[in-house]
Formats: C-alpha cells, structure tokens, sequence
C-alpha cells in the first residue's frame, strides 16, 4: 500500500514524512524535485505480544510505503501552481494525506497570504475534480468516436458509468463519497481518477494551539468529512523532535504535551479505516507475522494474500481470535478446550485479529 503526502508550500508534509518514517532529510535533499520514498513498519501491539510469546526467528509486520509527493509551483502572483508533474505524481498513490497548515510563522509566509484551513482543502479539491473531469470529458468523446464506428458493448456499459462520475464532479463532489459497484470500481481504476482517492486531511498546528484543536477539527469536518474522507491533527515541530528520541523518551515527551498517539499512529489507523483494511495473524516458532487484508475478505482470499498456492489448494482455515487467544495464556491447548479453536471454511469472513493456520493440498 502507497500513501502519497501532499500539501501546499510550507504546510509542513516534508516535516511529517520525516516524523512517520525517521528519515531527516538535509536541506539540499529537500530541495530537489523528485519524491521521497520510505517504507515504514505498521505498529501492532498484538503481533508484538504474540512474538513475545513464541520467541519466533522472525517478527514481520505489515508495511506501508509513504511517499512526499513533489511538484507544486509557486506562480507569477504568489498562488501555487498545480503542475502535471505533481498530478500525475499523485495517481499512483492508493490514499492522500493532505497536510493543511494550521501554524503562524511570520519568517516563512503562507503562499496565498493567510491561514485558512477550509480555503486550503478546497483549493486542492478544486484542482482534482478539474483534473478528472478534463480526464473524463476526453474519454466520453473518444468513446462516442468509436460507437459510431462499432458496436462495442463494453463501451456502452462504460459511457454510463463515465456519465454518473461527470454529474457528481460537475456538483463538486469528490467521487469517493460517491457508491459504486466492484464492477464500477475495477473499470475506474484504470483512470487513476484523483478524487476517488481515500483522503486523510491532516492539520499541522503548533504546541501554541492546543487549545483550538478540537474547535479547528470539528469546523472542518462538519464540511469535508465523508465515508473516505477523515481529519485529524498532529504537531509537526514537536513531534518530529520525538522522532529522534528513544522509546521510553518518546512516551515522557508525549505525555508531557498531552499527545495521545504519534503522528504514524494514528495516520496508520486512519488510513486502514478509510481503506477498509485490516489484519490477521499467522503464528510459530519460525515466525509470526501480520497480513493486511480487505475487510469482508474470506478464508480462501486471505490465504492467497499468504501464497497464491494456498488460495487454490485451500481446504480448511484453523481459526482463533487474538483476544480468546490472550485470554487462554496463549495456549493452543486451552483455548481448544474453551471451544474458541474452530474450523472454517473457505467462505468464512476473516475477522480483524484472527489468529489463522491454512490446511491446503
């Protein structure tokens, strides 16, 4: 999984890709135009107990790939610029992060002026929806081009489908809020449309501002949440600060400025949510490890997510929740005796947290 970290200029989203992933860039790196990439371990109290408890080889959590996103321009009047460069840098990512700026800093001035959080989200909702729409608009043409040379069925069962997604950017409204079928979804994906994108709205404040946090994030979101649009907020100076420090360092320094989660916690769990992700476990001496899946996702998938031999050899999933689990001591033995122990089948739906063993031919 890709998440992609936009932001206007001086917002601060280079400060919270080297806050999550622990990679301080200098200055002259910074300043280069092409993205930044790094790969960053999903916390999971869980799999870290399990591992505890088996004393495996090897502990492998699940990843996610971040990635500060590049190409914004500041034009001839002083307002940003969206290059195609920074678009097409935005397509391959599977969820944004937008970092709005929420912090006062007289030496390194907002690029429109001013600080307003509403204006700056919608300044990038804007741009996407022209983008898809642009998109859209030339593949609609095309495709009535080619209806009039053939008779194509595909494409006649796509033209509405392009039609329903132009009506709803046309009200502005970002196609990730809008309901579409597995179908709809697998034709769309081609397009890499911007706006049917997950969008995690992330705003940046100040230790200065803790006392505006809830009133900011409830103003934004009484306007811009939706089923795969989320807001939350961290404190970019200083939690990049607790990102050089040790563990037991780190938990002192949160608790002194009253942060609950880090920053990659809690970007983390928000991005599962909004992508409908989350984990099982698989278990022993040779290694525990977590695998994310898509919710709704049964035996037989989650298997093959482990190996694709697995999927189509699948015969039976030995099954435990983490919690009975724990529960029984993390004992195999007692928890076959408390009935928590089952066999399921292929088209059992795997719950966040299973503890899962595949039988296969």
């Amino acid at each position: 999984m890709q998440i992609g970290i936009v932001g206007l200029p001086y917002c601060g989203k280079s400060t919270l890709f080297q806050t999550i992933t622990k990679t301080h860039l200098d200055p002259t790196a910074l300043a280069k135009t092409e993205a930044h990439h790094a790969v960053v371990k999903v916390p999971d109290a869980r799999l870290d107990k399990l591992a505890a408890l088996f004393n495996p080889r090897n502990t492998v959590h699940a990843t996610i790939e971040f990635v500060d996103v590049v190409g914004l321009k500041k034009g001839e009047t002083g307002s940003t610029q969206f290059t195609t460069n920074f678009l097409s840098n935005v397509k391959t990512n599977d969820a944004l992060v937008h970092v709005v700026r929420l912090f006062q800093n007289e030496t390194v001035p907002h690029p429109d002026g001013s600080i307003d959080a509403v204006r700056d989200v919608t300044t990038f909702e804007t741009e996407f929806i022209l983008s898809d729409l642009a998109l859209l608009e030339t593949r609609v043409e095309r495709i009535k081009k080619q209806l009039q040379k053939q008779n194509d069925d595909l494409l006649k069962r796509e033209l509405p489908l392009l039609d329903k997604c132009k009506m709803a950017l046309e009200k502005e409204t970002p196609l990730r809020e809008i309901e579409f079928t597995k179908d709809e979804l697998h034709t769309l994906k081609t397009y890499q449309l911007l706006t049917i994108k997950p969008m995690l709205i992330a705003l940046n404040f100040d230790e200065s501002q803790r006392g505006e946090v809830d009133r900011v994030i409830q103003r934004i979101a009484q306007t811009k949440k939706g089923k795969h649009t989320s807001v939350v907020s961290f404190f970019g100076k200083i939690e990049l600060e607790m990102s050089e420090l040790a563990e037991d360092e780190m938990t002192m320094f949160m608790e002194e400025y009253g942060i609950k989660e880090s920053a990659l916690t809690t970007l983390i769990r928000e991005a599962y949510a909004l992508l409908g992700l989350q984990s099982f476990f698989t278990v022993g001496e040779d290694e525990c490890r977590a695998w994310t899946i898509k919710k709704g996702m049964n035996a037989q998938e989650a298997a093959g997510a482990i190996h694709s031999d697995f999927f189509a050899k699948f015969i039976r999933s030995e099954v435990v929740h983490y919690d009975h689990f724990i529960e029984a001591g993390g004992s195999f033995a007692k928890v076959k005796e408390s009935g928590h122990w089952r066999l399921e089948g292929k088209e059992y739906i795997v719950q966040d947290g299973d503890i899962t063993s595949i039988r296969h031919s």
